[in-house]
């Protein structure tokens, strides 16, 4: 899989992206995550409904490897969750920033992104470069 990162994201420290379009956030990993976890065979998230505070635990991601939490880069209300993607997580691997999204939240300030990672600055950080 080319690590690809797209430029309208935007990425945390933690491997999680945000899309943000209005007050609505489309959440999931980056494909460097996905990369470096290998055979994922489990996602446990949240329930539509939920809360979710920025820099909080808000799920897991396990693969072969190893069980990672997932942390929200905002805060804010799940409004959608991505059930296909939990019953078939090895599809994650497929298309992380499309079909793989984990979750879309309802932000209570959109300014909670401000501070994660550009594309390039993101590319920068797991590549070295």
């Amino acid at each position: 899989m080319a690590l690809t990162y797209p430029d309208d994201l935007k990425y945390l420290d933690t491997h999680e992206y945000i899309r943000l379009e209005g007050e609505i956030a489309t959440i999931g990993i980056s494909a460097f995550a996905v990369d470096q976890l290998g055979d994922i065979v489990f996602l446990d998230l949240p329930e539509v409904g939920a809360g979710l505070e920025k820099g909080e635990a808000f799920g897991t991601v396990e693969s072969v490897k190893a069980v990672e939490d997932l942390k929200a880069p905002v805060t804010g209300t799940v409004v959608e969750r991505n059930d296909d993607i939990i019953e078939s997580p090895e599809n994650l691997a497929e298309d992380p920033y499309g079909a793989g999204w984990l979750l879309k939240v309802r932000v209570d300030n959109t300014s909670d992104a401000d501070d994660a990672f550009s594309a390039p600055e993101y590319r920068k950080m797991v590549e070295g470069e």
